[in-house]
């Protein structure tokens, strides 16, 4: 088997570049989203337009190229604040505009299923990170953005009291479950949480091993809650245990280790590249003043 690929720039809201791209393709993975949940509550016409506009011209295409099989990367977003850990069989609470363009994504890819009969699947992984991640980016990936701070000797913001929990999925451990989905027609129409269930630990405590493995004093500064951060976010792993065989490798440590050593050669200053579009007394202080630096 080949595993030569082409790589394309390009925006997923173009339908004729979707059009293009699908030509000929029995499968489709729909992964590109501005994946900006805390962003989402003051640039919600950029994020809004990058999940769900994107995701109609790409599944448009999809279905007018008769693919196959759409499988569709929801977020974690979608479950709100439904008691942890959440399950896939658990109603859809979006609590910000990112997790709301998530689910209508999600519903519209179901909705013309009924029409055009193909198949799909919503997969929900939830804060993957990893080598490759964006690490310079001051709005997302906690895991980069703390790795990015402590080895250039910065002090990590947290905001809030640090004690939001959450799950965090290594890179190499999400790939083989998704991996299966190419061929599995048994799970048409299905919604797996795709990562670990474990450990579910707090941002101080997630803050305090990355420090510990940078080899810094955990010495952070504490901001002010993100507007409608819901505080404990945990997804059920036991669907694609039983049903993909899921079995996370790495553990925490592990991870943020391989991290590490990825960024460390290549630490340099946050990047500032997305305009809020909303500043008010509720825009948190770091974006407003730019205080990642």
């Amino acid at each position: 088997m080949s595993s030569e690929v082409d790589f394309v720039v390009g925006d997923c809201c173009d339908l004729e570049l979707m059009k293009k791209l699908t030509t000929g393709c029995d499968l489709v993975y729909h992964c590109a989203a501005s994946a900006y949940e805390g962003l989402s509550v003051f640039s919600p016409a950029l994020i809004s337009r990058n999940i769900y506009q994107a995701t109609v011209s790409t599944l448009t295409a999809a279905i007018s190229s008769r693919v196959k099989r759409f499988v569709y990367m929801s977020s974690m977003s979608r479950y709100g604040d439904n008691p942890v850990p959440f399950t896939e069989s658990m109603p859809q609470n979006p609590k910000d505009p990112y997790a709301l363009a998530k689910v209508a994504s999600e519903n519209i890819v179901k909705m013309l299923a009924q029409v055009h009969d193909y198949e799909y699947v919503i997969t929900i992984p939830h804060n993957i990170y990893g080598p490759q991640q964006k690490f310079d980016d001051p709005f997302r990936n906690v895991v980069s953005i703390f790795i990015n701070q402590m080895v250039r000797g910065k002090r990590p913001f947290i905001y809030g009291d640090g004690n939001q929990k959450r799950c965090v999925t290594y890179i190499k451990d999400v790939l083989p479950p998704l991996l299966q989905l190419k061929e599995l027609a048994t799970f048409n129409r299905e919604v797996f949480n795709i990562g670990p269930d474990s450990p579910f630990i707090t941002i101080n405590q997630l803050a305090r091993e990355v420090a510990k493995i940078v080899g810094v004093e955990f010495n952070p500064i504490y901001f002010p809650d993100r507007p409608l951060e819901v505080r404990e976010a945990n997804c059920s792993a036991d669907k694609s245990r039983r049903l993909l065989g899921f079995a996370p490798h790495y553990s925490l440590a592990d991870g943020i280790s391989e991290t590490v050593a990825w960024i460390r050669p290549r630490a340099r200053p946050f990047e500032y590249h997305i305009d809020l579009e909303i500043e008010n007394e509720r825009t948190p202080r770091t974006w407003k003043e730019r205080m990642f630096d």
